[in-house]
């Protein structure tokens, strides 16, 4: 937690604000994913409690309070959400683990049009059934496959170890860089912002924050802010629906609007003149031909925070690819690592994902408060492969780097031993056992829960999860791991309609 509040260009003074709550069983893996999950939420509270202290005027710095179970609950929100009793559905038929002539590869095929690519590059029928496809994937090389899929837009990775992927072009160009990159863009000036009253101390209260992410991490960023207070607007394409499900658990705080950047742009203009904050989760350049790169919108609205995420990073020969948590899990050897001789396996939880939203909400919380300061429009820039480093290092002779910009060390405590030390409290905690971590199932991760007990470990999720009455249905939802004292304790709104609000500001 240190290291990724260095990375946050935070005062180390502030880490003493900061206590943890270990519950063991919590995201039991080989790697240590709890250390990790509970450094990526702590760093975004932290950045949360300091921004509103700023703005309420206090001298201190509330204190924030990291609970590993709730942490664990948060980061398989999706596998918790029940809309009037159902379970959403998060993964396809044919988006799993495939063995192949000489290996494994992992496809994904959530979304129609990625089925539709994934099987016509295969050359086979749009009905083709999971044996099917089974039995044509055995037959060829997985890097074969890979290449073949991509090429035909779809999205298929080939299980490599850490070893395989330290020596491929792509995991060279991400393993070395700042897990958080963050740049001042200009000399803009200091835009203040309206002090804070009331209860509950909504640190982005007032702020507009522009939502162009899908899936996972993006969403769970913006679903952050929107806990902190900010007026967030997800803006999607009407040409790329959304899942339903996974817009019902990221969408809580939010509003969902539907607006064609190349159709209607002068309503995306007048949005975007009057947004604090834009996030982006979309390949690096995508959005470029619409004017939408951090320098171009730094000039036409100064002072704003541009927060980019991707999958890959954006340098190197996959910076253009597609990808998704599962995907980013296999090429860079941690399935390889969570599996076993017989299978590849998988982290209890989509932790690249969810540690990559909470750290990019961290770093535009971070950026408001440095703008608060001394101005300037902010970049902040992250990547799914660059946090999978992260997550890796030691592993296999890897080296993730650092989490720190401009610097060579390593993140403490990061290893597989059976204790850490809490720098942020200045004691040392368990962190719990890092085997045993079973069977992984193809949804991405493991089962496993605990609830919280005396003993400190983590049984049923129940005491971190909370239902309400939605125009989705009756919802049943993890809450946000993300705690301070005098903080907000839940969402001020539930999840809407993918696209039911007007793409204006309220």
């Amino acid at each position: 937690m240190a290291a990724v509040w260095e990375g946050l260009g935070g005062d180390p003074a502030l880490l003493s604000r900061v206590s943890t709550v270990p519950r063991e069983g919590a995201l039991d893996s080989r790697l240590p994913v709890r250390d990790m999950a509970r450094a990526c939420v702590g760093g975004c509270a932290l950045a949360a409690a300091e921004l509103g202290a700023l703005r309420a005027g206090r001298a201190d710095v509330p204190e924030v309070r990291v609970d590993d179970g709730a942490v664990a609950t948060a980061f398989v929100s999706e596998r918790h959400l029940l809309i009037d009793g159902r379970a959403p559905v998060t993964f396809a038929p044919v988006s799993r683990f495939w063995r192949t002539a000489d290996g494994w590869v992992r496809t994904h095929a959530n979304y129609p049009h990625h089925r539709t690519r994934l099987l016509d590059a295969l050359g086979l029928p749009g009905d083709a059934s999971v044996d099917t496809v089974a039995a044509h994937l055995a037959e060829r090389p997985a890097v074969a496959v890979e290449d073949a899929v991509y090429a035909a837009g779809g999205l298929a990775v080939a299980l490599r170890t850490a070893k395989e992927w330290r020596a491929h072009e792509q995991g060279a160009a991400v393993a070395h860089g700042p897990l958080l990159s963050r740049e001042r863009l200009d000399d803009a000036p200091v835009r203040g912002l309206p002090a804070l009253h009331g209860d509950p101390l909504l640190p982005a209260a007032g702020l507009r924050v522009l939502d162009l992410t899908r899936v996972i991490a993006g969403p769970v960023a913006t679903r952050t802010l929107a806990l902190l207070g900010a007026d967030v607007l997800r803006v999607d394409s009407p040409q790329l629906p959304e899942l339903a499900d996974a817009h019902a658990d990221t969408g809580f705080g939010k509003r969902s609007a539907v607006l064609g950047l190349a159709t209607d742009r002068r309503a995306f203009e007048e949005l975007l003149a009057a947004a604090d904050v834009v996030v982006t989760g979309y390949r690096p350049g995508a959005l470029d031909r619409f004017g939408l790169s951090p320098e171009a919108l730094a000039e036409r609205r100064p002072g704003l925070v541009v927060a980019q995420l991707s999958a890959w990073g954006d340098r190197g020969p996959w910076a253009g690819r597609r990808g998704f948590d599962s995907l980013v899990q296999v090429a860079t050897g941690i399935a390889a690592v969570e599996g076993s001789p017989e299978r590849p396996g998988a982290l209890p939880a989509q932790a690249l994902d969810h540690g990559t939203g909470y750290l990019l909400a961290a770093g535009v919380l971070r950026a408001l408060t440095e703008q608060a300061g001394d101005g300037g429009s902010r970049s902040v820039r992250l990547a799914l492969a660059r946090t999978a480093a992260w997550l890796l290092d030691g592993v296999d002779g890897t080296t993730g780097g650092d989490v720190r910009a401009n610097a060579n060390r390593t993140v403490p405590g990061s290893g597989t031993g059976p204790a850490g030390e809490d720098a942020a409290a200045n004691r040392t905690v368990p962190v719990g056992v890092r085997g045993g971590a079973g069977q992984a199932d193809d949804a991405g991760g493991t089962g496993g829960a605990g609830s919280a007990d005396d003993a400190g470990r983590y049984g049923t999720p129940d005491p971190w999860l909370a239902v309400t009455d939605s125009p989705l249905g009756r919802l049943r939802y993890a809450r946000s791991p993300v705690s301070f004292a005098g903080g907000p304790a839940d969402w001020a709104r539930p999840p809407g309609i993918w696209g039911a609000d007007a793409a204006r500001w309220s």
